[in-house]
């Protein structure tokens, strides 16, 4: 059976000073954003890889992919919606 991360269509790429940060549940800037699918649309649903190909998670575009060429490097790119880290995080509540 193939996994749908691999089939997913959407993939962004993170660089791995910001993979920590997003398995924290923070959104993801420009400034740490390695790649992203061509002709993603904004608002878009896509699963977050490190640079190694390693499924992260989940998150919503910001922007567009022409519009990560030119936002400020501050700007949120991707929203967090859920990641590997979340158990860990919240294992104590988890029934």
């Amino acid at each position: 059976m193939v996994s749908p991360l691999l089939l997913s269509q959407y993939k962004v790429w993170v660089k791995p000073g910001t993979e920590q940060s997003f398995l924290y549940g923070n959104h993801v800037l420009k400034s740490g954003l390695g790649r992203i699918t061509e002709n993603t649309a904004q608002y878009q649903g896509v699963v977050v890889y490190s640079m190694a190909d390693v499924p992260l998670g989940f998150g919503v575009t910001a922007k567009s992919t022409q519009d990560c060429r030119k936002v400020d490097p501050m700007a949120i790119v991707v929203f967090h919606q859920a990641d590997v880290g979340e158990y860990v995080r919240h294992e104590e509540t988890l029934t």
